[in-house]
């Protein structure tokens, strides 16, 4: 649907292009964070004991995308000398550039984030290493997408 966003990235196809756009960044992180906070909000709401619905919304720390990166093997994505805020901006990128190009849904990204989370998630370091794991696997998941070079 919104395929015509992307067109000058699919002429020059390459890790770095995609991991380093701006634009692509911030429109992916409202995407990482609307499907993490819908993850949450799910997990949260089917692991209670007394079933009392949960609706979270929460901000994926820069570390915790960053660190997500490093763990997939992915740092060729970031810009060279890259710090946390940089690493996480091209984990965005990625999401946004698989959502734009029709390759994941918002329903799909986070259906697998949910997938994904374990643990106590109201227990903060808990809930930092089940993030971590989770977008780790979905970067890991997105790969298939992304040119390999």
């Amino acid at each position: 649907m919104y395929h015509f966003l992307i067109t000058d990235l699919k002429k020059d196809f390459t890790q770095k292009r995609i991991g380093t756009d701006r634009g692509l960044a911030k429109i992916g992180d409202g995407i990482v964070n609307l499907s993490y906070s819908l993850a949450k909000s799910i997990y949260l709401t089917q692991n209670s004991k007394n079933k009392n619905i949960s609706r979270t919304g929460v901000k994926v720390s820069k570390k915790i995308l960053a660190e997500a990166l490093k763990a997939a093997n992915m740092k060729e994505f970031a810009r060279n000398r890259a710090d946390a805020h940089d690493m996480a901006d091209s984990v965005e990128a990625i999401v946004a550039f698989v959502y734009l190009d029709d390759l994941m849904s918002i329903e799909d990204i986070t259906s697998y984030l949910l997938k994904q989370l374990s643990g106590n998630l109201l227990n903060r370091q808990e809930e930092i290493e089940s993030a971590r794991k989770a977008f780790t696997s979905l970067l890991n998941e997105m790969k298939q997408y992304l040119p390999l070079v």
